[in-house]
């Protein structure tokens, strides 16, 4: 019988020792594969969210803050951006186009974005792409809405459909705008952003809906203001959440943002994009080291586990292995033996280690699409995946071949002789 035949029918009559270990094995490959395609994956998705996009604008704080809720959608602005200073940042003849943001409230757990047409026409995202709708048209009319595509597949929303806007950005609110309701016009094709979970309407719209509130709480019945007087009123807004700048030429980026920053009607805070991404992996990268660090333990404890599992088992099997050197089998091939059924068991561990990152991945690609609007996609492996995967063989080649030494030094007779 040749080796590899041999080596199967070993590890089948040990099935139950060599399934845990195999299965100790492919945890520790999954972990650190799937750290390592996370944090490339969630990357990149961050990296592709905004583009083309030279400068952010929002009320002084801090620069991760400005681009996590101004971008990203996730938490909220300590203070707003005046709408005079939009309008003179608009006609500043450095200035291509200014996009405002207004952020703040809701529907139905998504969040509701106010702004013009200026962001359907210059906003860009991954390889420089434009917003494109899948149904519909951008707003037109005051009480127009255009949703984001993860919006319109978990509500099952269609153009059409009247939505009402909550007060504020909590996933549950007791106050709703509802006398003022929206008609969704449009559905923006997916983009793996946080725009396919966000309700787009007009800054006019944002105004309007708040005419009769005050202190986050509407006025009472008799100080009203219907959806219809509404339109005659003036829903010029008193401010922003935020501004989205392209410049002309990128050579005055640096200078428009000190000028910005040092300005001295209102405390405000422009950032570079691309550089404040830098800094918020700067800062999960510790993280990712430590990931990786306990990923690597875990991937050692697992071929401890297979030496232990083999070394456990070569006491068990002196007989065997005398048996087989008094059919003419060689040191050598003992000791081939053992280290094939090392290489096995790694192989196969490996290879529903693999498996479970796939899995993994299937299993937190709808949720981290759904909370936080992010598509990631499916692992493309690089050579440092590669590299990871020969030289976890090869140390299992390694580990094996203690054991299988140990064999090779053994006589026929240390088998054949009886033991109490």
């Amino acid at each position: 019988m040749t080796l590899l035949p041999l080596a199967v029918r070993s590890l089948w009559n040990r099935r139950a020792t060599a399934g845990l270990t195999i299965l100790s094995i492919a945890i520790s490959v999954a972990l650190l594969l799937s750290v390592r395609q996370f944090s490339e994956q969630a990357r990149s998705a961050f990296a592709s969210t905004i583009s083309g996009t030279d400068l952010i604008v929002g009320a002084r704080s801090g620069d991760i803050n400005l681009l996590l809720y101004s971008v990203f959608h996730l938490g909220s602005a300590t203070n707003n951006v005046s709408w005079p200073f939009y309008e003179r940042l608009a006609k500043h003849r450095q200035v291509a186009w200014a996009i405002p943001l207004s952020l703040g409230d809701s529907h139905r757990g998504f969040r509701v974005l106010g702004t013009n047409d200026d962001y359907y026409r210059h906003y860009r995202f991954g390889d420089d792409r434009k917003i494109e709708f899948a149904a519909g048209r951008a707003p037109a009319d005051l009480y127009d809405a255009v949703i984001g595509a993860e919006v319109a597949r978990t509500l099952g929303y269609k153009a059409g459909e009247q939505i009402v806007i909550a007060h504020g950005a909590g996933s549950t609110s007791f106050a709703e705008h509802a006398d003022k309701p929206f008609t969704v016009v449009g559905v923006i094709a997916p983009t793996g952003t946080p725009i396919d979970r966000t309700v787009h309407v007009s800054l006019a719209a944002i105004q309007a809906i708040h005419l009769d509130w005050q202190s986050g709480m509407p006025a009472p019945k008799g100080q009203r203001v219907s959806a219809q007087d509404a339109r005659q009123q003036d829903l010029t807004p008193d401010s922003v959440t935020a501004i989205l700048i392209g410049l002309k030429s990128k050579i005055d980026t640096f200078q428009i943002q000190r000028s910005i920053n040092e300005y001295r009607g209102e405390p405000l805070l422009a950032i570079l994009p691309g550089v404040t991404l830098q800094n918020l992996w700067s800062i999960v990268g510790n993280v990712e080291v430590a990931l990786l660090a306990v990923g690597l333990l875990v991937t050692a404890a697992g071929l401890v586990c297979l030496l232990v599992a083999i070394l456990a088992s070569l006491n068990e099997r002196r007989r065997e292995m005398a048996i087989l050197r008094s059919v003419g089998a060689r040191p050598a091939h003992i000791f081939a033996l053992l280290v094939s059924e090392a290489v096995g068991v790694a192989a196969l561990g490996m290879l529903v280690g693999v498996l479970c990152t796939y899995l993994a991945l299937a299993i937190a690609r709808p949720l981290v699409q759904h909370t936080y609007g992010l598509l990631l996609q499916w692992p493309a492996w690089s050579l440092t995946d590669l590299a990871i995967l020969c030289g976890f063989l090869t140390a299992a080649t390694l580990a094996g071949a203690i054991p299988a030494w140990q064999a090779y030094r053994r006589s026929l007779a240390d088998g054949l002789t009886i033991r109490l």
